[in-house]
């Protein structure tokens, strides 16, 4: 299974990639095999911010509903609209493509309370 170096984890199975003073969110391809295949994302298109540690959305895979947890606070720049029509793209390409949301980080010592790829590796057992 791939796991990013340059990517931060959460314990929550969502990863974030800063750019700049912006960052990428999106959940783990560990976590993506668990659910198997995603059918349907729900994130509010109208989504202004996201708190850490709060829902800003669901997904639904064949198996279960489970929440996505905001890793980070930040102001919502995007939500990834392509996800509506092709939401297994998150199956496919968790790291590149599948990304959910992008923002503008609020909070970069948040960072600090998330796992680089080590960590999350022994934290999945990997």
């Amino acid at each position: 299974m791939d796991f990013p170096n340059e990517l931060f984890y959460s314990n929550d199975h969502e990863w974030v990639k800063v750019d700049g003073k912006n960052a990428y969110i999106g959940i783990s391809a560990h976590a993506a095999s668990e659910l198997g295949d995603v059918v349907y994302i729900d994130i509010e298109s109208d989504l202004d911010k996201i708190t850490k540690g709060e829902v800003f959305g669901t997904i639904e895979a064949v198996k279960t509903v489970a929440d996505l947890v905001a890793p980070i606070s930040g102001k919502v720049l995007e939500v990834n609209a392509p996800l509506n029509d092709a939401p297994d793209t998150v199956n496919n390409d968790p790291y590149g493509n599948g990304w959910m949301v992008k923002v503008e980080i609020a909070d970069e010592a948040e960072l600090n309370d998330l796992m680089k790829v080590d960590a999350y590796k022994a934290f999945i057992g990997e």
